[in-house]
């Protein structure tokens, strides 16, 4: 009888993982589900006392680390100073939605600074600590179902999104020769203390409604799987792809 193939394993022992925006929303879930499957995380944000109050929820494998990662020079030394991670969770960021006609230069510096300046330089301080010592691993920028369609009063957003993923692909060929691999997980509207403001408007809630399929809005715990997928063995082939977790938004 043929040998029977081996399944890879989504665990994630002896591997350092960071997250951006881990103070709350997705960025808590990512950490969490990282740390339960083994991984020594790092968790990042600017306020001190939310990450420290996740770190210590999720035990001893979380760590946390304050940082602005609009602060480039502080981006570079944390990650230059630092074992390198094998896995990052490029999460930080931001939403201003308005109609394109009252969008100011303010509002766009403010999400494409963070959404897209920031996650370029946080991926790209990561990665090069990775190739100097020659560690191999996964990089995974939180896009957006945003970043493969439109929508009302999101012109920033789509902008930064889109990007996002058109930067993904050319990180994936960039870095596939270093064993380093580039992807996005593009979620629908997830309920989090950003989002939360938007689905007090009964009326905005249900046009959402009306495009997931599924017939539900996500919760932070719908992309804790694909997170470990994509830090994973379980993905090893997997590079410059976009993981699309929308309930259908998309399919329509």
């Amino acid at each position: 009888m043929a040998d029977l193939p081996v399944t890879p394993s989504f665990r994630l022992d002896g591997k350092r993982a960071v997250v951006t925006g881990a103070g709350r929303g997705i960025g808590v879930a990512c950490a969490k589900a990282l740390a339960d499957a083994g991984a020594e995380v790092t968790l990042v944000a600017r306020t001190a006392s939310e990450i420290e109050a996740v770190a210590a929820e999720i035990g001893q494998r979380a760590k946390a680390a304050v940082l602005d990662v609009a602060d480039l020079d502080a981006v570079a030394t944390l990650f230059a100073k630092r074992e390198p991670f094998h896995v990052l969770v490029n999460n930080a960021g931001t939403n201003r939605p308005k109609p394109m006609w009252e969008v100011s230069e303010a509002d766009y510096d403010a999400v494409l600074d963070l959404n897209l300046k920031s996650a370029f330089f946080v991926a790209q301080a990561c990665a090069k600590r990775m190739i100097e010592s020659g560690t191999q691993g996964s990089l995974i920028h939180m896009g957006s179902q945003m970043g493969h369609v439109g929508g009302p009063d999101r012109s920033l957003y789509c902008a930064s999104k889109w990007a996002l993923e058109g930067m993904n692909k050319a990180f994936a060929l960039d870095l596939a020769p270093h064993g380093i691999r580039s992807n996005t997980i593009a979620p629908t509207f997830i309920e989090t203390p950003m989002t939360a403001p938007f689905f007090a408007d009964a009326a905005f809630k249900a046009s959402v409604l009306t495009k997931i399929k599924l017939g539900r809005i996500g919760k932070p715990e719908d992309l804790m799987g694909a997170v470990l997928l994509l830090a994973s063995d379980a993905s090893a082939l997997i590079t410059g792809t976009s993981l699309v977790i929308d309930g259908g938004w998309t399919a329509d």
